[in-house]
């Protein structure tokens, strides 16, 4: 565009757009001055200045407006668009503010699928449509990893966080639960189901346990109990995912302590019992960078404030 082009557009503001329009449309500058609640005489003026500004005549007029020149009806249509832009752009950028537009990305651990991530997607998606969501399943220590670099804005994660994160990351719980022991269905120790199992009856069996790297402060609390049972665990299969970890149970591979939802899944071929004692804690929690100012997570945040 030429420069003399933008110097004149630049001059042109929405209000003289939006009464040129009034003019355009009412073919008087009675009526327009009426529409536009001011007088006729600065209305008059003001159209005068614009032809001035662009070199052109804009009305065919002689005691009172004919109708457009072929230069007016191009300025009508362009004003149309540019003032409906602008309002676009004014309630975009309020919908932005609130948090109704935008993207966000989120990690979930593999546990959160079935119980979590669904109603908290749904939830969101009903009163946030045009938000975009970017969706990620990862281990807990993958997403604090996502969200220091910031490839995440929001993590799904299995608490405790790893060490030296705490102070850069906030978090807020979701899901309060225990684990609970998983055994091959065919083990001695899955007759009675609906007893206790003290965890010291699993210190000499074969452990499935998901790698300390991956989610090391889950893994501190199942080490951190099996120590106070009096044992150290056998590893004999290591799996990142707890649907991985319960397959691996129900092949007959080893026992495992997983997360109580499992119980609800239906799994074949291995039996859940509830650890006698102190319960070993199950916590999911919502995580993010502290002082992250992204309305859209703030929605999100607000939008599971209660549940």
């Amino acid at each position: 565009m030429r420069r003399d082009a933008v110097n004149v557009i630049a001059m042109l503001s929405l209000r003289q757009l939006q009464q040129f329009l009034a003019v355009a449309d009412s073919m008087s500058f009675r009526q327009a001055a009426e529409r536009l609640n001011m007088a006729q005489p600065p209305l008059t003026a003001a159209i005068r200045q614009m032809e001035e500004q662009l070199g052109v005549r804009l009305l065919e007029r002689t005691n009172r407006i004919t109708g457009l020149t072929a230069a007016g009806e191009v300025l009508r249509d362009e004003a149309r668009r540019t003032i409906a832009q602008a309002d676009r752009t004014v309630a975009l950028t309020r919908r932005a503010g609130a948090g109704l537009v935008g993207s966000l990305r989120i990690g979930f651990v593999a546990t959160a699928v079935r119980h979590i991530v669904p109603t908290l997607i749904a939830a969101f998606r009903e009163t946030h449509p045009d938000v975009a969501l970017d969706l990620m399943e990862a281990p807990t220590a993958r997403q604090v990893t996502a969200l220091l670099d910031d490839r995440l804005d929001l993590a799904i994660v299995a608490l405790p966080l790893p060490d030296g994160t705490e102070q850069h990351i906030a978090t807020r719980t979701i899901l309060r639960s225990a684990l609970v022991a998983a055994l091959p269905s065919h083990h001695a120790l899955a007759r009675e189901p609906g007893t206790r199992l003290p965890l010291a009856a699993l210190a000499n069996e074969p452990w499935i346990l998901f790698p300390a790297s991956e989610g090391p402060g889950l893994h501190d609390r199942v080490m951190r109990a099996c120590a106070s049972a009096g044992f150290v665990p056998e590893v004999a299969q290591r799996a990142v995912q707890m649907e991985t970890i319960v397959g691996l149970v129900a092949a007959g591979l080893g026992v495992a302590l997983v997360p109580e939802l499992f119980r609800t899944a239906g799994w074949d071929n291995v039996v859940f019992r509830t650890i006698g004692g102190a319960a070993v804690p199950y916590e999911v929690a919502l995580a993010w960078r502290q002082n992250d100012g992204s309305p859209a997570l703030a929605a999100l945040l607000a939008s599971h404030s209660g549940q």
